[in-house]
């Protein structure tokens, strides 16, 4: 069961908008057994007129994310439901092909997902590489990876001595991870 924490960003969030995107939401209830909140957050763009859809739901076992950009925002809370409901299923569809396999019997499911929409090869790695990590600035490696014309580099950052990963977000800007000990 989905409780829905709806904003927005540039925009009142209108009590119609508001009952559309739960109304559509509320379609991934029949997946999802145990309580959980769907954070949504629309935005507006005034520069190109756009609108951006952002729904994060988070289960026990994983974070389910989905965006989309476009000038109608219900046609982009239509786009965002139907990511997240292939996200539940692939998700699910792995789960129990892991169950049957290992012959365990924890997670219970009521839908059955129909084989024509289990992408295998989505999960399919089809190469492997090692790399050594050199240590460098965070800057370094993103001029590293545009010369690489990658969307990712993995690095040594030589102020923290961490490995780090890199990344070219969808907005043209960088992301970092940078990792942890536990």
């Amino acid at each position: 069961m989905l409780d829905y924490n709806v904003r927005g960003e540039n925009i009142a969030v209108t009590d119609a908008l508001r009952e559309y995107v739960e109304k559509r939401l509320t379609k991934l209830n029949r997946y999802i057994e145990e309580k959980s909140s769907a954070n949504v957050n629309l935005r507006t763009y005034k520069s190109d007129n756009s609108g951006k859809v952002e729904v994060t739901i988070v289960l026990p076992y994983v974070v389910l994310r989905a965006e989309d950009t476009n000038p109608d925002l219900y046609a982009a809370v239509d786009a965002v439901s139907e990511k997240l409901e292939r996200q539940i299923r692939k998700y699910k569809t792995k789960i129990n092909r892991k169950s049957r396999e290992t012959g365990f019997k924890g997670i219970d499911s009521n839908d059955e997902i129909p084989a024509s929409e289990v992408d295998d090869d989505a999960l399919q790695i089809v190469r492997t590489k090692q790399v050594d990590l050199k240590p460098m600035s965070p800057e370094e490696a993103a001029l590293q990876m545009d010369l690489l014309a990658h969307s990712f580099f993995i690095f040594k950052d030589a102020e923290t001595n961490t490995d780090s990963v890199i990344y070219k977000r969808q907005d043209g800007k960088y992301g970092l991870l940078e990792t942890a000990e536990n």
